[in-house]
């Protein structure tokens, strides 16, 4: 009996020996399998005190895809918009035809007056920092030192009385070609003033549906006189180039200011000295930049990309050079009209009398009297009276 006892219980220690075996070889047998070498290392490898059976993925690379970038860190889409802000640089693919279609952020550049940042944020910065408030305060000094001159000094000239004997100043086709560029140039001055500055002056006064239908009617008639006045423009320049060419008598006068401070004008040819200057820098040199920046913008010069970056150059150098030219012009404007007596009238009608032309262009009225320059250069008669305005 007691021998039977014993087989049994050896029996069960063996079994329960066999069970503690097996369980201790399955416990070991899933470390061993992810043990074994892939052909990622990185990818495949547990991490300590992960639970088992976690494979953890590949750590995510400064090189990554977006796709790549999607497996390694889902959510995080940094190598997309990494791409986006360097399209300006490596240009992204799009199925659009055309310059820049894969172009969302400009490459960084710096635009004299900005900070080092994508070239729209760039141009912006120089349009509302630079052009908009310095631009503007030069327009008001200008504006103001005319009114104060004229409320100080009035209209000019009229010393002299009339003689009854006239001059033709200038021809038909000379005020034919000054009047086209004059009413173009104050149509694109005062679009061009509204859509600078006008959400600051006329937008509160005159609210935000007025004032978009007011912008938008003056930004179409801004792009139709551009034209006219580029064309008119060189009409000018061809009119009146061969009596602006210096002379040793512009020296006297720009020395002595004209006259303006004094009791007689100094004497000069049919263009004084300063009238040459507003030829030469506004006509000329300012013109030039105006039109040729502003067929840029209206993209009417063939063979040209017209690039955002052409585009905001290209608006910065017009910017510029139209405020120079408006404020030149308006001295021009303000001795022609107000500032000079019989100064509009020669305009209008073509003629001055006698008196006018010693008064103010004495060396012209001494060439005329000479017979150097014919009294009359066109068929058209004089007017009957000549009113100084």
């Amino acid at each position: 009996m007691s021998i039977t006892l014993r087989s049994s219980t050896h029996r069960l220690l063996a079994a329960a020996l066999l069970v503690l075996a097996s369980a201790a070889a399955l416990a070991q047998a899933p470390a061993a399998a992810v043990a074994e070498p892939t052909s990622d290392a990185a990818a495949t490898a547990a991490k300590p005190g992960a639970p088992v059976g976690f494979v953890a993925p590949a750590e995510p690379k400064a090189d990554d895809s977006n796709a790549q970038r999607g497996k390694s860190q889902p959510g995080n889409n940094a190598p997309f918009w990494r791409a986006v802000r360097e399209s300006g640089v490596q240009e992204g693919v799009v199925n659009l035809p055309g310059a820049e279609k894969g172009v969302l952020v400009q490459k960084f550049t710096q635009y004299p007056g900005s900070r080092l940042t994508n070239a729209g944020e760039a141009w912006r910065q120089v349009r509302n920092q630079w052009l908009i408030p310095y631009g503007g305060a030069l327009l008001l000094i200008v504006l103001l030192a005319l009114g104060l001159f004229y409320w100080r000094k009035g209209s000019l000239g009229g010393l002299e009385a009339d003689t009854g004997r006239v001059i033709e100043r200038f021809t038909p086709f000379e005020r034919a070609a000054h009047w086209a560029n004059a009413g173009a140039f104050c149509v694109l001055a005062v679009s061009g003033l509204v859509m600078a500055f006008g959400k600051f002056v006329l937008l509160p006064v005159l609210g935000g549906t007025l004032f978009g239908w007011l912008t938008y009617a003056l930004k179409t008639a801004h792009n139709f006189a551009g034209p006219l006045f580029a064309v008119s423009l060189l009409l000018v320049f061809i009119t009146f180039v061969k009596d602006n060419f210096p002379t040793k008598a512009d020296l006297g006068w720009l020395l002595r200011a004209g006259g303006m401070f004094g009791g007689h004008e100094v004497p000069s040819h049919r263009f004084n000295a300063g009238e040459k200057l507003v030829f030469w820098g506004g006509v000329l040199a300012l013109g030039l930049l105006v039109v040729a920046s502003g067929l840029v913008l209206d993209k009417l010069l063939p063979g040209l990309d017209y690039l955002r970056g052409d585009m905001q150059i290209a608006h910065m150098v017009h910017a510029v050079a139209t405020l120079l030219m408006v404020c030149l012009f308006l001295g021009h404007i303000y001795m022609g009209t107000i500032g000079m007596k019989g100064a509009y009238s020669a305009m209008r009608t073509g003629y001055v009398d006698e008196a006018w032309a010693k008064e103010h262009h004495e060396l012209w009225h001494d060439d005329v009297l000479a017979g150097k320059i014919p009294a009359q250069r066109s068929d058209q008669p004089a007017p009957a009276s000549l009113a100084r305005v």
